[in-house]
């Protein structure tokens, strides 16, 4: 635990750097959009939260439930979440780059000797797993933030996937799936949406072994995939027409081949490679126009858990077509605000990306984002009609 703890602190800082490498002042305001936060409020919310639960004790995510003072004087003010409404988090006083690195270092040296004294419990460390999951959450958008701005990604983010595979169509016979989980499992973790544990019966599908790849979804734009609303929900329309949208987010086309911006650089969109950087209403239509569909989240974890050789995970979440959604039984976990206020109008995603930390993959995790966005590391997988 204390080695995950000190590789997830040196990764953020690494990320965080990145925005001064490429000569951005990080004090000042990077671009007020929805899918950001500023730099500099994500590092000091992600120390303030470790701070928080660990060094702080707290019960729940409740302003009231903390014990004692902030280290910073105004630090429940500047980087409580459920206080600070995202689009004030450009506006506030916050300390400079060097102040806010220093917190990072003091918490995290006070949590690391804290963890020397816990007994090895799962009640001792649950505090500690959260901590470490959030963490890594926001590594992750904080890439997802140098890609959308164009930036370079440190060196810690070059195990980029690259792998493709010879696609082919997965039968399962179906069954009953013993869907989410109920306690940590091998020292892991499980967020609230992942309970109650119970019983779904699955019927037999066809899945596809690998995702969309590039040359596939590509078939689909050649062939006037985004100018044809006969394949675009009403939804998916309504959002094409506000972004006048022709392709994926950061395809570019050069005379009769496409290229893709990644962490700044322009290079040749790879074929075979997993399409990414595209939404629920485009991996929608893409369906649509194949005569193909979504997987429901059920069906993708009978699949990812069944052991099946050819079905692999982990190169991009996966949308799929199940709103995010309580499980019977759910109850909020300490971390109040983590799904609770977003269901019923997110969408669920599973797997993993690249980007994600190995020790935060699970086949029963849940990720959630609203329909439109295309800034997160995500593809899709299509599964055959019944009959």
């Amino acid at each position: 635990m204390a080695q995950a703890l000190r590789h997830a602190r040196d990764y953020t800082l690494s990320l965080f750097d990145c925005f001064a490498a490429a000569g951005m002042d990080v004090s000042a305001r990077v671009p007020q959009l929805r899918i950001l936060n500023p730099p500099l409020w994500e590092l000091g919310h992600i120390a303030w939260f470790a701070e928080w639960f660990i060094l702080r004790e707290a019960t729940s995510s409740h302003p009231a439930d903390g014990v004692g003072n902030c280290l910073l004087s105004k630090g429940d003010d500047w980087f409580d979440s459920a206080l600070v409404p995202h689009r004030s988090r450009w506006t506030l006083d916050l300390p400079s780059p060097g102040a806010l690195k220093t917190y990072c270092h003091e918490v995290l040296d006070r949590v690391l000797d804290k963890l020397s004294r816990e007994p090895n419990t799962d009640a001792a460390l649950y505090p500690y797993r959260l901590a470490l999951a959030h963490e890594d959450m926001h590594g992750e958008a904080l890439l997802y933030t140098l890609q959308t701005l164009g930036l370079a990604a440190p060196v810690l983010a070059a195990g980029e996937e690259q792998s493709s595979y010879a696609p082919s169509e997965i039968g399962f016979p179906g069954g009953t799936l013993h869907l989410g989980s109920d306690a940590l499992e091998g020292g892991g973790f499980v967020f609230d949406n992942e309970r109650r544990a119970h019983q779904f019966r699955v019927a037999a599908f066809r899945i596809d072994s690998t995702l969309v790849s590039n040359a596939q979804y590509a078939d689909f734009v050649a062939d006037g995939g985004y100018d044809n609303r006969q394949f675009w929900s009403k939804a998916g329309a309504e959002w094409l027409m506000r972004q006048e949208r022709s392709a994926p987010r950061h395809w570019q086309r050069d005379g009769s081949q496409w290229r893709t911006m990644r962490f700044g650089r322009l290079s040749t969109l790879a074929g075979a490679e997993p399409v990414r950087h595209v939404n629920l209403y485009e991996a929608q239509a893409y369906c649509a126009w194949a005569n193909r569909r979504l997987p429901t989240e059920a069906e993708w974890e009978y699949a990812a858990l069944s052991g099946h050789p050819a079905f692999r995970w982990g190169q991009l979440w996966e949308w799929t077509a199940s709103p995010f959604e309580p499980y019977p039984g759910f109850e909020a976990d300490r971390y109040r605000e983590y799904s609770e206020p977003w269901f019923h109008t997110h969408q669920t995603l599973r797997g993993a990306s690249f980007a994600t930390p190995s020790r935060f993959g699970s086949a029963k995790f849940r990720n959630f984002y609203m329909p439109e966005r295309d800034d997160i590391f995500a593809g899709f997988r299509t599964c055959a009609w019944p009959g």
